[in-house]
């Protein structure tokens, strides 16, 4: 009898496994904060035995070469991927025993990145779910251009064959288990559901269901962009990483928090939007913890910069820490706790700016306020606001000299990434209004809705 237990992380839309039986388990694509995967090892009562890696990710920095130091397992790394430090290099048809009765035998599905490797779960050589990383994700497959652009069209290629790889050789009903796919931009498309196995992909996956061409030339068309931080976590990867530091960070006072603005650091406010909106520390930065806190705020800010957060509690700031680390932000250079009024000096006000929603917008037409779009430019292809200017929200920091003059009308398509681009407003000095309302509200409101 074997067991598999998944471990959400969901900040950064992945999942990772531990897969095992009554006294052995491997680890599947584990996260940076491994204690999570310890403490799920340790519920169960089993021993890691392998640590293993699909490949080598672009989207975290792994925990899996700490988690095999620490538990003494075997590191298991597909063998074409290039590290500096020693592993069990993974070849085609590898096969590790977990204990007996239970193993897992490597299945190369290059696509994702040329070294990718699935790994085949089997009870008694019998296969009974596959682990897929970014190979085979539920109604879709991982995106094939994070490795180097002239790769692009050929790994696109190597997906679709690795697919039917896949399909052919597994039976229908064994379970598919990607790391990708439930809000990582690893994956080519937003993946629905929450399990699958081969035989529904046979069904439904459009790189089972289409001809090379077709699906290649519908995968290339539909890739949006890459999350800047994303060329910084291969390497980290591949060179290793240091172990995870979750300590606390040191408390700073309302003077350090001004000296550190004025320094030009970044100072992060973590708190709700509404909250923020209502009255903040002149100069910081709203990026919710409750949102996409590690893909955006790791997207915008310059690499290296040192980051300050500022929370409602040490819980949540404790949060924001282990999902910053995640992606590669290390430590906090400080933080600071409790109401906004503690976080500015003595005779200082909070600043603000208004709310609003589509039908407060639509009530103010002609009277010279910008609208400003912050999606993807994929979201606006499909609608947007006539007239209004377009500006992603992560190269926002780098393009405000290039909105108009005149109060700026901010949205995006639910309310999260205009509240992260009206504090990059708020900050540069703009009179700003957060449009914080569901994007489909527009047309009933009344706006005009155009597409590309």
């Amino acid at each position: 009898m074997f067991f598999v237990d998944t471990i959400e992380v969901a900040g950064l839309g992945n999942r990772s496994y531990l897969a095992g039986g009554e006294r052995t388990a491997a680890v599947v694509d584990p996260p940076r904060d491994i204690d999570r995967v310890i403490a799920v090892a340790a519920r169960r009562g089993v021993r890691i035995s392998h640590v293993v890696e699909t490949h080598l990710h672009n989207d975290y920095v792994t925990g899996g070469l700490e988690l095999a130091r620490l538990t003494g397992a075997a590191y298991l790394v597909p063998a074409g991927a290039s590290v500096s430090y020693d592993r069990v290099p993974v070849h085609d048809g590898d096969r590790h025993e977990i204990e007996a009765g239970l193993a897992l035998r490597a299945l190369a599905t290059p696509g994702h990145t040329p070294h990718h490797t699935s790994y085949v779960l089997e009870e008694n050589g019998e296969a009974v779910m596959v682990f897929t990383g970014g190979s085979l994700l539920i109604g879709t497959v991982g995106r094939p251009d994070l490795v180097e652009p002239r790769l692009t069209e050929h790994l696109a290629r190597a997906q679709h064959a690795s697919a039917h790889r896949l399909a052919d050789e597994l039976p229908d009903d064994a379970a598919v288990l990607p790391t990708h796919g439930f809000g990582s931009f690893c994956s080519s498309k937003q993946a629905t559901g929450e399990s699958t196995t081969i035989g529904q992909e046979k069904a439904s996956n459009e790189a089972l269901t289409r001809d090379v061409e077709t699906f290649v030339a519908d995968l290339l068309a539909g890739l949006d962009d890459i999350p800047a931080y994303y060329a910084h976590m291969g390497p980290a990867n591949a060179a290793g990483p240091d172990p995870v530091d979750l300590t606390p960070p040191a408390l700073a006072d309302a003077d350090e928090i001004a000296a550190r603005l004025a320094a030009g650091e970044w100072v992060v406010d973590l708190r709700n939007r509404v909250a923020f909106a209502e009255g903040h520390v002149a100069g910081s930065f709203n990026f919710e913890a409750e949102g996409q806190l590690a893909t955006y705020l790791a997207w915008l800010i310059p690499w290296g910069k040192p980051v300050t957060l500022l929370a409602e509690s040490a819980e949540q700031l404790a949060t924001a820490q282990r999902e910053l680390v995640r992606v590669g932000i290390g430590r906090p250079a400080a933080a600071a706790t409790g109401e906004p009024s503690g976080w500015v000096r003595q005779g200082e006000a909070l600043a603000s700016f208004p709310r609003a929603t589509f039908a407060e917008l639509a009530e103010h037409p002609g009277d010279g306020i910008v609208v400003l779009d912050v999606r993807r430019e994929s979201e606006r292809a499909a609608g947007h606001v006539k007239g209004s200017v377009h500006i992603p929200v992560h190269l926002l920091h780098r393009r405000l000299h290039e909105i108009p003059e005149g109060q700026v009308w901010v949205h995006c398509a639910g309310g999260m990434r205009a509240a992260i681009a009206a504090s990059l407003l708020d900050a540069a000095g703009r009179d700003v209004v957060a449009v914080d309302d569901p994007f489909d509200a527009a047309e009933r409101a009344g706006l005009t809705i155009r597409t590309l």
